[in-house]
C-alpha cells in the first residue's frame, strides 16, 4: 500500500488531468488526456491550449482563466475541445493557480455524452415549442379575424340599422307617439349591440394591442373593467415592451384576461392592481387582489387556473398563487430572461 504513489493516480485516472503554465501551454498531462484528445503528447506539448479548443469557446475559457490567475479557483467551467479526428470533445473542469510555482493544476471530466444528450433534449423541445408557438399563433389569428369581422362587419351592419331607425324618425311625418317610443327604443338597443359587439371583439383579439402596444391595451382593460363592473383595476408597468417578444405579449394580456374573469365568478373579489415589472433579469406579472374573489375562484375552477399556468408555461415563465397575510391574494408570473428559449423552468 505504500508504494501506491500520487505519480499512479495521475497516469491511471480515468479524468483528464493537466498541468500548464502561466503562459498557456500544456507542462504536463497524463495519458487520459492524450487518449482522448488523439494529438501526442509532442502536439500537445508544442501550441498553446487555445490552439485546440473550438474558437466559440476560447473568449470565455480566457476570461475565466485571468480569474484562475488572480486567484479564483474555477470549479465546473464546460468548454469544447477539437479532437485530432475533428470531433467536438465537451470538458467540465476544476482547476486552481499555483502561485508559488506559477502553474495551473487542472482536472477535467469528459462530459461530451451527457451534452449530446442535452442538446438531443433541447432539440425536441425547440421543435415542440415550435409547434406549440405554431398552435397560438393560429388560434390568434383566427381570434383576429373574427374580431374584424364582428367589428368590421357585423357591428356596421347594426350601425346600418340605427341609421335606418332615425331616419324613419325624421323624414316620416305624424307617426304615432308609440311608434316614435319603439324606433328610440329600436336606436338605443342598437348602440347598445354596437358597443356589445366591440366589447366581445376586443375581448377575442384586441386590435389596441397590435396597434399601440401592450401597455396601452392593459390600460384600456383595466379601465373598462373598473367602468363596467364597479370594481377598482389599475395598472402599473416599468417594462420595455420592445424588449418583450409579440408571443409573451399577447400571452400577459390573455393570462390577465383569464384572472378578470375569473375574479367575476366570485362575489368576494376586492381592489384588483396589475403590475409588469422589469427587473433587468426578469420580467415579472403580478395580479393581486385585496378581497378573496380571486383566490376562491381560483380553487374552485382548476380549468381558469390552469389556462393561465399553462400559458405562462408556454413562455418559460414560473406561476405561483399567494394568499397575503392581510387578505386576499396575489398571483406572480416571473420569467427570466436568460431562459428566453431555453428549456422551461421547473
Amino acid at each position: 500500500m505504500n508504494d501506491f504513489v500520487l505519480p499512479d493516480f495521475f497516469e491511471i485516472t480515468p479524468d483528464l488531468v493537466c498541468i500548464a503554465g502561466k503562459d498557456g501551454f500544456l507542462k504536463k498531462a497524463n495519458p487520459a488526456v492524450v487518449n482522448r484528445l488523439g494529438y501526442s503528447e509532442a502536439e500537445l506539448y508544442s501550441r498553446p491550449l487555445t490552439a485546440f479548443m473550438h474558437p466559440g469557446d476560447v473568449e470565455i475559457t480566457m476570461m475565466n482563466r485571468a480569474k484562475l490567475l488572480n486567484g479564483e479557483v474555477l470549479h465546473n467551467f464546460c468548454n469544447r475541445y477539437i479532437s485530432k479526428s475533428g470531433d467536438i470533445v465537451w470538458l467540465e473542469w476544476t482547476s486552481v493557480y499555483i502561485t508559488g510555482k506559477e502553474i495551473v493544476f487542472a482536472i477535467a471530466k469528459d462530459i461530451t455524452g451527457r451534452k449530446k444528450t442535452e442538446m438531443e433534449v433541447l432539440d425536441q423541445y425547440k421543435k415542440y415549442k415550435g409547434l406549440a408557438t405554431h398552435f397560438k399563433t393560429s388560434i390568434e389569428n383566427d381570434r383576429k379575424y373574427f374580431a374584424y369581422e364582428l367589428h368590421e362587419e357585423l357591428a356596421q351592419l347594426v350601425s346600418v340599422i340605427n341609421m335606418d331607425v332615425g331616419w324613419l324618425n325624421l323624414y316620416v311625418p305624424g307617426l304615432p307617439d308609440k311608434v316614435k317610443e319603439r324606433i328610440e327604443h329600436a336606436s338605443t338597443v342598437s348602440r347598445l349591440l354596437i358597443k356589445t359587439i366591440q366589447r366581445l371583439a376586443f375581448s377575442i383579439s384586441p386590435q389596441m394591442l397590435h396597434d399601440l402596444g401592450l401597455n396601452v391595451t392593459m390600460e384600456w382593460l383595466c379601465n373598462e373593467f373598473s367602468i363596467l363592473h364597479n370594481i377598482s383595476c389599475t395598472y402599473e408597468s416599468n417594462c420595455d415592451e420592445s424588449e418583450m417578444t409579440k408571443e409573451m405579449q399577447i400571452d400577459f394580456f390573455r393570462i390577465c384576461q383569464e384572472s378578470l374573469s375569473d375574479i367575476l365568478n366570485h362575489e368576494e373579489a376586492g381592489n384588483i392592481a396589475i403590475s409588469i415589472t422589469d427587473t433587468g433579469e426578469q420580467v415579472a406579472l403580478l395580479i393581486q387582489d385585496s378581497g378573496n374573489g380571486f383566490i376562491t375562484s381560483l380553487e374552485k375552477q382548476k380549468n381558469g387556473f390552469n389556462s393561465i399556468y399553462e400559458r405562462a408555461k408556454s413562455i418559460n415563465g414560473r406561476v405561483s398563487l399567494q394568499h397575503n397575510s392581510g387578505g386576499g391574494a396575489v398571483i406572480s408570473i416571473i420569467v427570466e430572461k436568460k431562459y428566453n428559449g431555453a428549456l422551461p423552468l421547473p
